[in-house]
């Protein structure tokens, strides 16, 4: 077999890494809006209508819209970043990021986060809000707080290990 590959398997490969990075976008969407969205929610609510009118279950609901929102921006912008791009920049950086530990451990730290409290919202607030809502918003918060328990053990001195890519030097 010589080295030589069509250009229908360099395009079979390009969608099947512009999906891969839509996943991931979707992903990392998902975990910054869930973060985000909820000190900008009780902020604007503060400081637009009083407490009167915060609740756990609007709160509830900010965190899971945001979180939906993120979803569909950070897929949308990988799609656009990745199917776009040229296809070896694409595979070298799905390369880069099936070896980088930090993001891995940081979406293990979400989804442990977003299962955790997806049980434990509706456990703990089952009277004060909608069942979609605890469900959902529970995810979202659990998501953040697991992303959030990732820097905190990177800052505090447990980073994740380094893995060497197979087949590239150090300094490439």
């Amino acid at each position: 077999m010589t080295g030589h590959v069509s250009q229908s398997e360099i395009s079979q490969a390009h969608a099947a890494d512009t999906e891969y990075f839509v996943r991931r976008g979707m992903t990392k969407g998902y975990q910054i809006a869930s973060l985000v969205a909820p000190p900008i929610y009780v902020a604007f609510v503060l400081s637009r209508y009083g407490r009167s009118h915060l609740t756990i279950n609007r709160a509830l609901r900010s965190t899971w819209v945001g979180g939906a929102t993120g979803l569909v921006g950070g897929g949308a912008f990988e799609y656009v970043r990745s199917a776009y791009s040229d296809p070896e920049n694409v595979r070298t950086r799905r390369i880069r990021a099936a070896y980088d530990t930090a993001s891995i451990r940081a979406d293990d730290h979400s989804t442990i986060g977003g299962i955790l409290f997806a049980v434990l919202m509706p456990a703990v607030f089952w009277k004060r809000a909608s069942a979609v809502n605890l469900v959902l918003g529970g995810a979202g918060i659990g998501s953040a707080l697991g992303v959030l328990t990732h820097h905190g053990r990177s800052i505090s001195g447990d980073p994740p290990p380094a893995t060497q890519i197979p087949g590239r030097t150090v300094g490439s």
